[in-house]
């Protein structure tokens, strides 16, 4: 592992400064957190992928990252959205939702099923996300916990099967379908060169 940040600075610039000590090489999730030095390690990189702009991916992105892994592309930042989100909105959306998680329903404060006996900690998740056009109002946001914020939530919750995942393709409008398609191909590069030669 490459040498860490020097103490004094915060979590967030540690983390930058290790992803750009090690780009293109791929860190885990615990190398990550014992470099932040807390366990708020995870809401610090997606600071730093949205609003610094870091092109940094994770599974979702490349099929070739497993779960908990990380993997800074390149220097070259991409665009950045800033934090616009009020404290009032932030304060009506957990109100709306009962202070309870949207996705798994931990309700705040409680001792999370899937979090190692740590407690239920919310924050508020974009329904569509900044990247894809969503935007911070109020309608669009959705208290989220920690664990289903990360995306953990995925090794509990029922994933949809391949039929339920075409109907939905085929009843998106064609410009949605051919940002699947792109997204698709983005992630499974080899795979689609494989199909376009058959």
């Amino acid at each position: 592992m490459a040498n860490k940040a020097p103490k004094g600075k915060g979590s967030r610039a540690k983390l930058r400064d290790f992803f750009i000590e090690n780009v293109g090489k791929i860190l885990d999730s615990d190398t990550l957190r014992e470099v932040a030095g807390t366990s708020e390690w995870a809401r610090r990189v997606r600071e730093l992928r949205n609003e610094e702009g870091l092109n940094i991916v994770t599974h979702n992105d490349r099929s070739d990252l497993k779960p908990g892994q990380y993997l800074l592309v390149d220097k070259k930042p991409l665009p950045a959205f800033e934090r616009g989100i009020s404290k009032e909105t932030r304060a009506f959306v957990l109100d709306r939702n009962g202070f309870t998680c949207q996705m798994c329903g931990a309700a705040a404060g409680e001792i999370h099923p899937y979090d190692n006996g740590r407690k239920t900690r919310l924050h508020i998740g974009h329904i569509i996300d900044k990247s894809m056009g969503g935007t911070d109002e109020a309608n669009n946001l959705r208290a989220i916990c920690s664990v289903c914020n990360e995306g953990a939530s995925n090794l509990t919750l029922n994933r949809p099967d391949t039929i339920k995942l075409i109907a939905q393709v085929r009843r998106a409008p064609a410009k949605d379908q051919l940002d699947v398609l792109k997204w698709l191909i983005q992630k499974f590069p080899k795979q689609a060169d494989e199909l376009t030669k058959k």
